[in-house]
């Protein structure tokens, strides 16, 4: 499976445990646990940002020591920031997918899209519009590629990259984050998901 950290729209910090579970749930994932966080660590994954995990304590992964990630000095790890309170302590979460039963696809379309018309382009294609989970399953298990930043269900932008290279994303495999943009923007495509029946 692939372990993904997610924000809401709101930007970081914004979810108690409770509300970081459900998130998760949303995009296709369940909330990650301490041993596929580490495994994801020892994978190489990196990431500054706090996030909750499955047993209630706020963790996050660090490969490349550095300033604003608990100090240039330290050693690389899983930095614990313990438990916190579930109902009023707010991080990001990090979310975890292994579920890839379906067809994950950039649809290709005459035009750039809205959200709305991303939605209905999927929709008139035979599929949903895809979630979170779905693209970094989708790169992570099948090593999905694609240089085409795409609308997503919960309403960012983003695209995988398994090959980096210049003007994807030179330096390293990632599902890229475009943002959240404006939903009347006409700037992206559109991701898909049409699940097996």
């Amino acid at each position: 499976g692939v372990v993904f950290p997610y924000s809401p729209r709101l930007g970081r910090y914004n979810l108690n445990f409770h509300e970081a579970q459900q998130v998760c749930l949303e995009q296709d994932s369940v909330i990650a646990s301490f041993d596929q966080l580490y495994n994801a660590w020892r994978s190489g994954f990196d990431w500054c940002n706090a996030g909750w995990l499955s047993d209630g304590s706020v963790q996050y992964p660090i490969t490349k020591p550095r300033e604003p990630c608990g100090g240039k000095n330290t050693v690389p790890g899983v930095r614990n920031y313990g438990f916190w309170d579930k109902d009023r302590s707010r991080y990001d979460v990090f979310c975890f997918t292994s579920n890839f039963n379906g067809r994950f696809y950039y649809l290709i379309h005459p035009t750039k899209l809205t959200y709305d018309e991303a939605v209905q382009a999927c929709l008139k294609d035979g599929a949903q519009i895809a979630k979170v989970g779905q693209i970094f399953a989708a790169w992570k298990l099948l090593g999905y590629d694609r240089c085409d930043a795409g609308w997503l269900a919960d309403g960012s932008v983003r695209y995988p990259i398994s090959r980096p290279r210049k003007r994807c994303s030179p330096n390293e495999a990632a599902v890229r984050f475009v943002g959240f943009p404006d939903k009347k923007h006409k700037l992206y495509g559109v991701y898909c998901f049409r699940a097996y029946n």
